[in-house]
């Protein structure tokens, strides 16, 4: 199969048509933001293609240089060298792969320098220096939570949970204040001079995506972002705001009416159970066989008592994607469940960390067992902890539990489908869906664990309503787009024989996605429903030997 460019040479007629003809089209603004995010960029490329295709002006925006961004991590730029001045680190390589990977279809692509002065940087330096980097979630400018994200930007680069304990953590938040304005007062003027219908970013949160988006909110202009999902070659697109927060809005009734048909039934239950061996995933963290109730014991020191699983998140991570509500963090809520299981000696707590902290992209340097040992330097006898590079798996302890308490973890969604009780501390998907124990505050927390165990599995009811919403979750919300392939660790190419394969009615879910990008519709899309007009590129072309390894398994955020 012939590179995308290689294809889109080929079919230089059709091309130059379907631009002339978009003219006049909707205005779409691409803000695939930076041009060395492979992902983002090729999920972009694709998407530039299939929107001229069908009739919009599409254009696309690259960062050239902000002194913070999604792609400054501690693992390969120390915080000194970040605090530097303008201590552009990435930025021309950066720049460099979005140009290539752009320029050969001929579309505007916008740079923020282009739209900045002297007086946006120097007050993107004022701003930075009087910033209030303890109260920064909470900073605006000009009515833009640039804070928000300009924190989110730093607690990702130091993958910690806060800034007080990192060192140079002050210098390096206020270089990514310094990117957040810059973001806003360039891309603010691009969307002024743009008369764009339709603003579309990855992630949505960050700098510059979230900043970006941020403005676009501000200056009414539609916003639409995405993120890939665990499905291989799958996606979720949202309307307004990054999915970790629109799927806990999201109305139930989009749900909740669905008939669970045979054919969908067995397509969950099939998922769920192939989902333990990673069969359908491009993402995943579970990398061992099943072990028995015996096996756990043996391993754990476990015994007869009830067995109440904990599920943790990774800790940066469920900071910057979801909001506290019992509790101040995910730490704290980890601390006073230890505390509460100490008081318990009825049953028996194993605290699963999330194996994401080692084997994530961004590797996470805030340690929930540290913050455990630390409290607890000898364990209450009755609380086992699964240290995070310890291969037992996950669906094991889940699978031999009376019940099951998730932070912020996407786990919940497949233990309620598969009957198990499930008590939500944090902010998660499940939480107000009908079918799990949710913690309102630490009081109604332990008021809910006094309960356990309980007496058996959900009723049969609310198992039938977890199963509907984790179908609607995996398998409606999950859009596939089949042509964009794996082709390195987190690297997408674009699969395709020929370019009318991103044309109208060859892909279900490309034209929805594309329908949703264009004119609102929702991103919901029953694969079911799906009938691809041409076949999904070969496995060993989709896959590239990846689809067996894992293209994501991430904390990548």
């Amino acid at each position: 199969m012939a590179h995308i460019d290689e294809i889109l040479a080929a079919g230089s007629g059709l091309w130059e048509r379907a631009k002339a003809s978009a003219r006049g089209g909707p205005r779409v603004l691409l803000a695939t933001s930076m041009g060395g995010f492979n992902h983002g960029a090729m999920t972009d490329k694709a998407l530039a293609l299939a929107l001229t295709l069908r009739g919009a002006k599409v254009d696309v925006f690259l960062c050239d240089g902000v002194p913070g961004c999604h792609l400054t991590k501690i693992g390969k730029e120390p915080p000194a060298k970040v605090i530097e001045t303008d201590a552009r680190i990435r930025c021309g390589s950066c720049l460099d792969i979005g140009t290539r990977t752009f320029a050969p279809l001929g579309l505007n692509v916008l740079k923020l320098g282009d739209f900045l002065t002297d007086e946006d940087r120097a007050e993107a330096e004022r701003v930075a220096a009087e910033a209030d980097i303890a109260g920064l979630k909470h900073m605006t400018l000009d009515g833009l939570k640039i804070g928000e994200h300009a924190l989110a930007g730093a607690l990702r680069y130091y993958a910690a949970g806060d800034l007080q304990s990192q060192t140079q953590g002050e210098g390096v938040a206020r270089q990514f204040v310094k990117a957040a304005v810059l973001t806003a007062r360039g891309f603010g003027r691009i969307l002024d001079a743009g008369g764009y219908d339709v603003v579309s970013a990855n992630h949505g949160i960050y700098t510059p995506q979230g900043v970006v988006s941020e403005a676009a909110r501000a200056k009414g202009v539609r916003v639409v972002n995405w993120n890939p999902a665990y499905r291989r070659h799958c996606f979720i697109f949202s309307h307004g705001d990054s999915y970790h927060h629109t799927m806990i809005t999201e109305d139930v009734k989009t749900w909740e009416g669905l008939d669970l048909t045979p054919a969908r039934r067995e397509a969950i239950t099939g998922y769920l159970r192939d989902r333990r061996e990673a069969k359908g995933d491009w993402i995943w963290f579970n990398k061992s066989a099943d072990s028995s109730r015996k096996e756990l014991a043996a391993q754990l020191g476990l015994d007869g008592r009830p067995l109440i699983t904990a599920l943790t998140s990774v800790v940066w991570d469920a900071c910057l994607h979801y909001d506290s509500n019992a509790f101040e963090s995910i730490t704290d809520w980890m601390l006073q469940t230890v505390e509460y299981f100490k008081g318990r000696p009825d049953l028996q707590l194993v605290i699963r960390v999330h194996p994401a902290e080692v084997s994530g992209f961004v590797k996470s340097r805030a340690k929930l067992g540290d913050a455990i040992a630390k409290r607890f330097p000898a364990l209450p006898q009755n609380v086992k902890v699964v240290a995070p590079e310890d291969p037992l798996s996950t669906y094991s302890l889940v699978d031999n539990a009376n019940a099951v308490i998730v932070y912020s973890t996407k786990t919940g969604i497949e233990v309620s489908a598969q009957g198990l009780p499930v008590v939500v501390a944090g902010e998660a998907w499940i939480r107000n869906k009908g079918f799990s124990l949710d913690a309102t505050s630490p009081e109604s927390y332990r008021a809910i664990l006094d309960t356990l165990p309980l007496a058996g599995p959900l009723p049969a009811n609310q198992r039938e309503r977890a199963l509907r919403y984790a179908y609607h979750f995996f398998f409606r919300r999950m859009i596939e787009l089949p042509f964009l392939a794996a082709a390195g660790p987190a690297e997408f190419e674009i699969a395709v024989d020929q370019l009318a394969d991103l044309q109208p009615g060859v892909f279900g879910g490309l034209d929805r996605v594309c329908d949703g990008i264009l004119t609102g519709t929702p991103f919901v899309h029953d694969a079911l429903e799906d009938e691809p007009a041409i076949a999904a590129p070969a496995p060993s072309m989709l896959s590239r030997g990846l689809a067996a390894v894992g293209w994501f398994s991430k904390a990548a955020g």
